[in-house]
């Protein structure tokens, strides 16, 4: 338990961090220059007293100390979810390549999640940066695979494991991009855009072939389901309203990652 909660204070700096990729990747400015955060109104430094995870957030009373600007309720959010999944990834697997696994695919698509609802962007940085990463897990923390290992059976459980990722990273990757180019030629009007293709490579990567599936139809449901929810709620035209699917597919993923752990009951059999 201890070290699950080191791993929640862990995770509430990393959560500040992608509160700043958040900001900055969608507008193309770097997120080491300047090192400092700033108010995006006013542009002045914050100290690091300000800047203390969900903290600073209250005690500003939620505006900024120096325009009096209100500041987005996003920023607490992203901390908490960012220290309840890694608390969650640590608590379950312990500190291993396993956990470590599971709390930067979560960081990653908490991050993810809310760029696409604030810009409709899904950044390169994150899906596909996240698409190698997964690849390069799936050596060090096999994964349960299916149809791969009847194809790779003469290989190793580590083999095994990165045709997994690759497989789940390509095809689910190019059946969400055929959905896409489906809707487009029925409706003659973008649906998906290619960060969802690129964010559904990165889940694949991760959770593998099953998991990619998992992820569209979930995502695919809750994000029809809240979408027609929205839309009669505000009045907006659905022909025109432009869907943030990247950020259901995101809420599919986490829900995925942790209910069906396709990694680590292998880990052990490959360790050793």
């Amino acid at each position: 338990m201890l070290a699950a909660l080191i791993a929640a204070g862990i995770g509430l700096m990393i959560g500040s961090f992608l509160n700043v990729c958040i900001f900055r990747l969608p507008r193309d400015l770097s997120v080491a220059r300047p090192a400092r955060s700033f108010c995006p109104s006013c542009e002045k430094t914050i100290a690091w007293y300000d800047n203390i995870p969900i903290l600073s957030y209250f005690l500003l009373r939620r505006r900024c100390r120096h325009c009096g600007a209100a500041i987005p309720l996003r920023y607490p959010l992203v901390e908490a979810l960012t220290a309840a999944s890694f608390f969650g990834a640590v608590y379950l697997h312990g500190v291993s390549a396993a956990g470590a696994r599971l709390a930067i695919f979560c960081a990653l698509i908490i991050a993810l999640i809310f760029t696409d609802i604030e810009e409709r962007i899904l950044p390169d940085e994150m899906t596909l940066g996240g698409t190698v990463a997964g690849v390069a897990f799936a050596w060090f923390v096999p994964m349960r695979t299916g149809l791969v290992s009847v194809l790779l059976f003469r290989h190793s459980v580590r083999t095994q494991s990165m045709g997994e990722s690759l497989v789940g990273a390509l095809v689910g990757s190019i059946g969400v991009w055929a959905i896409g180019e489906l809707y487009h030629k029925v409706r003659h009007r973008e649906g998906l855009g290619l960060g969802d293709v690129k964010m559904l490579a990165m889940t694949g990567a991760f959770l593998g072939l099953e998991g990619s599936f998992l992820t569209i139809m979930i995502g695919s449901v809750l994000g029809a389901v809240c979408g027609l929810i929205f839309i009669k709620a505000t009045g907006r035209d659905m022909s025109s309203y432009e869907l943030p699917f990247g950020s259901f597919l995101g809420v599919a993923a986490l829900v995925i990652a942790f209910l069906t752990d396709p990694a680590l009951h292998l880990y052990s059999h490959a360790a050793g």
